[in-house]
């Protein structure tokens, strides 16, 4: 199987997939790249895109694992999704965005329950629902912080 064009941009997150380490660190960061670009942050374009890449990440996580095997560090959508996951409600300046990103991808590294457990699914959905975990608890615990303050 060969993945088409389309496919292998969407799904390596703008190739991110293919940086031979941390690829996904790489896709994260550009993913929040994503997120600063003004006017992405309004919830009628940033929960779209959420919901459309998990949509699609699914299928996509599924023909990414028959080319490269078990979740596979090329597919790099889930981090694109995970991020974004990460950021909701949060002020958009950079020590947010920054905490939030740091705690992100340790999150994403250590995968809490269930998580962890969640990445055990075949295919395309355990790839992408322990990084919407990890990002949802992301949200959650910055959130959190950030109304205490």
């Amino acid at each position: 199987m060969k993945l088409d064009f389309f496919s292998k941009i969407y799904g390596s997150g703008i190739y991110t997939g293919f940086i031979p380490f941390a690829s996904g660190t790489f896709g994260s960061i550009v993913a929040t790249g994503i997120f600063l670009i003004p006017g992405f942050t309004n919830y009628y374009i940033i929960l779209p895109a959420i919901l459309v890449s998990t949509l699609v990440g699914i299928p996509m996580g599924d023909r990414f694992e028959k080319v490269y095997g078990k979740d596979p560090s090329e597919f790099t959508l889930d981090e694109f999704v995970g991020t974004w996951i990460s950021y909701l409600f949060l002020p958009l300046n950079v020590y947010w965005i920054t905490a939030a990103f740091i705690l992100w991808r340790i999150l994403d590294i250590i995968k809490p329950f269930p998580a962890g457990k969640l990445e055990n699914i075949p295919g395309g959905m355990g790839i992408m629902i322990d990084d919407i975990v990890s990002g949802l608890y992301t949200c959650l615990v910055m959130n959190l912080i950030y109304r205490l303050i």
